[in-house]
């Protein structure tokens, strides 16, 4: 008897459908034989499975038996086909009916007891099942919140095997879970305020510019000056994730293995500090079966690099393509994947190796070949990509002994999220979701400038050498500026302050 049962695998961060065949033969020899390029924690399920089975009371005829996973040519990774396998083993074998498998799915890991364990990468599967229009998805109830998100599908999460069994022969009810979303989801609460920062209000009217187009920042000051409490506190200005937003982040986080257990989806946008040690692969994504980078991770959220010129060269490269274009491509020899990386690039460095270039407090001891190799471990066409650069000086003891508080997150976030509506209003839902994202048409139509618009930026080109990626970030900062100036167009000033916040091209 040949017993079908689906499940699915998870090639970058989508699900493609996976069908288990049993063949349960009590003819010949007892063997079993498992096809369908299975990696090693696949093949080990036997051993799980049939500890799991005697373990819940289950006791299977000796017979010959044969397990295809189709397709063939497919990889098949992981521990997520124990609970199909188990389930087909049963039904193969006549202790349970074969028929209400039809059009269900199945995913999770086995223990020896025959509980189950969660597995990654449930939430693509779901989506999936939910396009397959799928009778319902069976999983461990570790993931039973992320698969329960998915709008018009029926989600069941037995405890065990057994349980498991019950419900399909039958003999037990398990309802299915239900988790109604909201598609605007609630701003979450942070700890921490801009408020807390002591002085530094423009690098804070920079950072609030760049949260309200979704521009990259870079924040360039001598140790201390608070660079980095500056970078933490951004979150706490940015809009709420909306719910396409958020199914977006959780599927990176499920397929990473990264997503808490009994999470649903992930309601805060990443803030990811990953150290300068860390290596290409790990920041961008990739290895023999690519898997998301330290870029992908912050999706729609914040990637904060401190001490920037710190990082292998490779690495911060390799990062040109995705924050240029909001998509990691990985391309290997037997797989090519691209994971999502439309995140916002904070990064931090100082002025000079030891710090103090420029700061009126310390004497600076770099000699000018020094600073010079220094500042050029970043390229150009990396800076290029970086839409402010925002100096950051050491703060006065008049101002940090200060006792009134500065503008706060919520005042900050206030503006943003007046600024975020009108972009959304300006673009519509299949429109660029930010500034950040203009390009083409778009850019000339909403960019527009006057005749003074136009003798200011020449000026600035002239005098900046800015390349033409240069100038449409400026026109794209440019615009963000009106915005939070409530302007319909870009006037002279809102350009003069676009061109400030690049102090890098200022030599």
């Amino acid at each position: 008897m040949v017993v079908r049962l689906n499940s699915g695998g998870v090639e970058g961060v989508d699900a493609y459908p996976v069908e288990l065949e049993v063949d349960f033969v009590r003819q010949g020899l007892p063997g079993f034989t498992m096809v369908g390029l299975a990696e090693t924690a696949v093949r080990e399920a036997k051993d799980r499975v049939f500890a799991a089975l005697r373990a819940c009371g289950f006791k299977l005829p000796p017979a010959r038996i044969t397990v295809n996973l189709a397709p063939a040519w497919r990889r098949k990774s992981g521990a997520s086909y124990d609970l199909p396998l188990a389930v087909g083993l049963l039904a193969a074998a006549g202790i349970i009916p074969a028929e209400p498998l039809q059009g269900m799915y199945f995913a999770g890991e086995l223990s020896l007891n025959g509980a189950l364990r969660p597995v990654s990468g449930v939430l693509p599967l779901a989506l999936l099942a939910r396009q397959q229009e799928a009778a319902g998805l069976v999983v461990p109830p570790g993931n039973g919140a992320e698969a329960a998100v998915v709008r018009g599908l029926k989600v069941f999460a037995p405890e065990g095997l057994g349980m498991c069994a019950a419900f399909l022969a039958g003999a037990e009810p398990l309802e299915p879970l239900c988790e109604p979303v909201a598609d605007t989801l609630e701003a979450p609460a942070y700890s921490q305020d801009y408020a807390e920062v002591k002085g530094q209000e423009a690098a804070k009217r920079a950072l609030e510019v760049a949260a309200a187009g979704g521009h990259n920042v870079l924040l360039i000051g001598p140790p201390g000056s608070g660079k980095t409490m500056l970078a933490q506190r951004l979150p706490t200005i940015l809009p709420p994730l909306d719910f396409e937003e958020s199914l977006e982040v959780t599927k990176i986080y499920s397929v990473s293995g990264k997503l808490p257990p009994e999470a649903g989806l992930m309601r805060v946008r990443p803030f990811r500090s990953p150290h300068h040690t860390i290596s290409d692969v790990a920041l961008v994504g990739g290895g023999g079966y690519p898997r998301p980078g330290e870029v992908s991770l912050a999706h729609r959220g914040v990637l904060f690099l401190d001490e920037l010129p710190e990082f292998r060269k490779t690495a911060l490269e390799a990062l040109r393509q995705p924050l240029e274009g909001g998509v990691a491509a990985i391309a290997r020899a037997a797989h090519s994947v691209s994971f999502p990386a439309a995140c916002m690039l904070v990064a931090a460095m100082n002025p000079c190796p030891c710090g103090y270039y420029g700061d009126p407090t310390h004497q600076c001891t770099c000699r000018d070949d020094q600073r010079v190799r220094y500042q050029s471990r970043l390229s150009g066409p990396m800076l290029d990509r970086i839409d402010v650069h925002v100096e950051v000086p050491a703060v006065a003891y008049a101002d940090f002994r200060g006792a009134g508080n500065g503008v706060s997150s919520a005042q900050m976030r206030e503006r943003v999220l007046k600024a975020r509506a009108v972009q959304r209003e300006r673009y519509g839902s299949k429109g660029p979701r930010c500034n950040a994202e203009l390009s083409g048409a778009l850019l000339d139509k909403h960019c527009s400038l006057d005749a003074e618009g136009h003798a200011l930026m020449e000026a600035a080109v002239n005098r900046l050498s800015l390349s033409a990626r240069a100038c449409a970030r400026v026109l794209r900062m440019a615009r963000t500026i009106a915005d939070l100036d409530d302007a319909a167009v870009i006037a002279t000033r809102h350009l003069a302050e676009a061109v400030s916040l690049r102090v890098l091209d200022r030599g």
